[in-house]
């Protein structure tokens, strides 16, 4: 990993960064980041993307599943999942900076196909390994496409191509080309995910997920699984509470308005549920955010 591109982005960052260290840019799903100190855990749902890490430590737990992303390092996600990650190395001398670029099963479908390559085995639906030298070189000449505002709408496509070219001739390629092959388990699981994610207030018997995934429900238990190191019961879990927590952080609402908006029938069992995914009560994340919006108001 060369330090121009850690430079670029440090550059790019600084300019246009929020007070997160968070700069969306005008290249859609490119995202960069730069922060000056160790957090605490954070709880998201990512999507398919790919995350290259260019200073700093951050550390992504899936389910069961945990992977240390350090400087020179990617992590592949193939799926959309409920993760809780941490930066744990970052200071003010040497922040952790990183690239954040959502992938397109569209390209890499026309790419897979113009190659001749067909994935391999299914697998773990996160992954991390060192950066190819490739992949950052292509990640070096996004980000200086930047520098050009008015040449990003003609240029960024090809661009985006070639970052997801040589992302699948690299490292991740076999795991990557999954994103793309229509039937692969990593697909059919996608299918799945998909509905949890639009419906997951609702009840979702696991024979409609399985049926839309194409398998038999004991055989979607077993995929579901491996790709997400999670049962679809709690991947479902996992997405209310993140759900409730947004609702009661962004928009004031009530612990117990939250817990019935998510679909929880029981506060009391939303209540424990979400003190042992979060490790405070609901109600105490819900008063400090009043207190917060009192005291700016």
């Amino acid at each position: 990993m060369t330090d121009t591109l850690l430079d670029t982005v440090r550059r790019y960052v600084d300019a246009h960064g929020d007070a997160a260290g968070l700069a969306q840019t005008p290249i859609p799903g490119l995202t960069v980041i730069r922060v000056s100190e160790p957090g605490g855990l954070v709880h998201a749902i990512f999507q398919p993307l790919v995350c290259l890490v260019l200073q700093g430590a951050k550390q992504v737990n899936v389910g069961t599943e945990s992977v240390t992303l350090n400087a020179g390092d990617s992590m592949l996600i193939t799926v959309d999942l409920p993760t809780v990650s941490q930066i744990v190395q970052a200071s003010a001398e040497q922040p952790y900076v990183s690239l954040v670029m959502h992938l397109d099963p569209a390209v890499i479908a026309e790419l897979s196909l113009q190659m001749k390559a067909a994935p391999g085995a299914d697998g773990f639906a996160i992954r991390n390994a060192p950066t190819d030298v490739e992949v950052s070189d292509a990640a070096l000449r996004l980000m200086r496409l930047l520098d050009r505002p008015e040449s990003v709408p003609v240029l960024h496509g090809q661009f985006v191509r070639e970052l997801h070219y040589w992302l699948l001739t690299g490292r991740h390629g076999t795991a990557i080309r999954r994103l793309g092959w229509p039937d692969s388990h990593v697909q059919r699981v996608t299918r799945a995910v998909t509905i949890l994610r639009q419906e997951f207030a609702q009840p979702l018997p696991v024979e409609r997920l399985a049926a839309a995934a194409g398998m038999s429900a004991s055989s979607f238990h077993e995929h579901f699984r491996s790709v997400t190191s999670l049962s679809p019961r709690q991947f479902q879990k996992q997405l209310r509470l993140i759900e409730a927590r947004r609702l009661m952080m962004s928009e004031g609402a009530t612990a117990s308005s939250a817990a019935f908006t998510v679909g929880y029938q029981s506060v009391s069992q939303f209540t424990r549920e979400y003190g042992r995914m979060f490790g405070t009560p609901p109600a105490r994340d819900a008063e400090t955010t009043r207190s917060w919006a009192e005291s700016a108001a």
